[in-house]
C-alpha cells in the first residue's frame, strides 16, 4: 500500500526502532507511548484491519500471537503484559494496517 506508514516501515522506508523482525512480521516501539514498554508488532503483508483478515491470514495472526509473549519477555515483561487490537475507525485504529499492541510495566 503506497501510503500506508507501516508498510513503509515494513519495508525499511521510513526508520523504526525495531525489536523484533522475521520474514512475516516486524515488531517497533511505538512512537507515543502509553506505557513504559509499547510495541506494535505488524505483518509485512498489509491488510486494514482484523475486520479485514481473511482465511489465508490466518497461520500468520496464529504465529503473531504466539509470537507476543516471546517478544514481551525479551522487552523485560516478565510479569504480564497487555496486548490490544484496535479495529476499525470505531475500535479507535488511527493507522489502517492490522497492528497488536504489546504494552506493559518491566519489574
Amino acid at each position: 500500500m503506497d501510503n500506508c506508514i507501516f508498510c513503509k516501515i515494513a519495508a525499511k522506508e521510513i526508520p523504526a526502532q525495531t525489536v523484533y523482525e522475521d520474514g512475516e512480521m516486524v515488531c517497533f516501539k511505538d512512537i507515543n507511548p502509553a506505557a513504559p514498554v509499547h510495541l506494535l508488532l505488524i505483518p509485512k503483508v498489509h491488510f486494514d484491519s482484523l475486520a479485514h483478515a481473511a482465511p489465508e491470514h490466518q497461520q500468520l495472526l496464529g504465529k503473531m500471537m504466539l509470537k507476543v509473549p516471546e517478544i514481551a519477555k525479551a522487552s523485560g515483561l516478565t510479569d504480564g503484559f497487555k496486548t490490544l487490537i484496535n479495529t476499525s475507525k470505531g475500535g479507535g485504529q488511527e493507522v489502517f494496517h492490522l497492528h497488536i499492541h504489546i504494552m506493559g510495566t518491566p519489574v
